[in-house]
């Protein structure tokens, strides 16, 4: 199981807070020593998913590690907001890479521990779906032909939110940005353009690739831990709703991200050797509509008249993900 289920009549209320669990059922989130890597202070936007997903990740690696991992940050809204200089907001070792190279500096990093004898240390690269999908992609595949001992996390917010809400090579059909705009035939992002990694990373039978949500908190914890337990490389790619740059209100995060996974728009599963092995299976179906209503990068397909034909599009490749990877419970496909 991706993570253990904790039923309500088991522990009441402040199941929420993990306060009545014995504390080695509780999340990494919820106990004492967690580390806090990524700590006050830090200027991201209210409700960003990335902040969330970076702190919860980093925590669970460090409680994997007993402490002993040093991360690799690519440039983009992660570094932007939580190092502006002299100021710094981590709380374990650090490094800055540029926008394009954050796999192959993690690679290299991970060389010269190996180098010094020091196989006790590991490496976290990280970086948005701009540094992670875009432009450090040929250096990721490069990370995975060689199989370097790390974890490589991509925090996918769909766009280069930190230059202005520009198209990524994530950036969903459909959805406006700065340069896709909501006009002409087929407005918002084309479909058909964009990559899939998760899907490529499998390709190069890597050791372990996962996706999660930053809406399932022991999942996403039970991956981190999961893929520690790993030597070689391996990939993460985190959902992480942009209140910002998707016209969200800024408490929606966290059900912006549970939606994405239960209209089938973002299949959550786990991958060892390029096979899936597990599958994060949708509890409630609900249609794409519920989850596109809530953002303004896709007002334009809900006006007048409205774009019903692009919204069946849509649910027509999320219907699509449900049938691929079996996200419906048993019985219901």
């Amino acid at each position: 199981m991706a993570y253990q289920e904790i039923k309500l009549y088991q522990t009441g209320t402040f199941v929420a807070g993990n306060r009545l669990l014995d504390p080695e059922q509780r999340s990494v989130q919820a106990r004492m020593g967690r580390s806090n890597s990524l700590t006050s202070g830090h200027r991201a936007c209210q409700g960003c998913g990335e902040a969330l997903g970076a702190r919860y990740v980093l925590d669970a690696a460090m409680r994997a590690t007993e402490g002993k991992l040093l991360a690799v940050n690519s440039t983009g809204c992660l570094e932007v907001f939580s190092t502006p200089y002299p100021e710094s907001s981590w709380q374990l070792p650090w490094l800055h890479s540029l926008f394009g190279n954050g796999p192959a500096v993690a690679a290299g990093v991970a060389a010269a521990l190996k180098a010094k004898g020091r196989d006790d240390i590991r490496v976290v690269g990280q970086a948005g779906d701009g540094g992670t999908v875009d432009i450090g992609f040929g250096t990721l595949s490069g990370m995975f032909e060689r199989n370097d001992d790390v974890l490589f996390v991509c925090y996918d917010n769909e766009g280069y939110m930190n230059t202005g809400v520009q198209r990524s090579g994530a950036t969903p059909p459909a959805a406006r940005t700065a340069n896709t705009k909501a006009l002409g035939p087929e407005p918002g992002n084309v479909f058909g353009q964009g990559k899939n990694v998760p899907l490529i990373a499998m390709a190069h039978e890597i050791p372990y690739v996962a996706t999660a949500t930053v809406a399932e908190l022991r999942d996403l914890e039970y991956k981190v831990e999961r893929a520690m337990s790993f030597r070689g490389a391996r990939y993460l790619h985190v959902f992480v709703p942009c209140p910002l740059g998707w016209g969200a209100d800024s408490a929606d995060t966290i059900k912006l991200a549970r939606l994405v996974k239960e209209t089938g728009m973002f299949p959550v599963f786990e991958a060892e050797h390029g096979e899936v092995t597990e599958v994060s299976r949708i509890r409630r179906q609900v249609p794409v509509e519920e989850y596109l209503r809530l953002q303004k990068r896709y007002a334009h397909l809900f006006g007048d008249p409205g774009r019903p034909d692009i919204v069946a599009r849509l649910q027509a490749s999320a219907d699509r993900n449900i049938a691929r990877f079996g996200l419906l419970p048993d019985g219901d496909e």
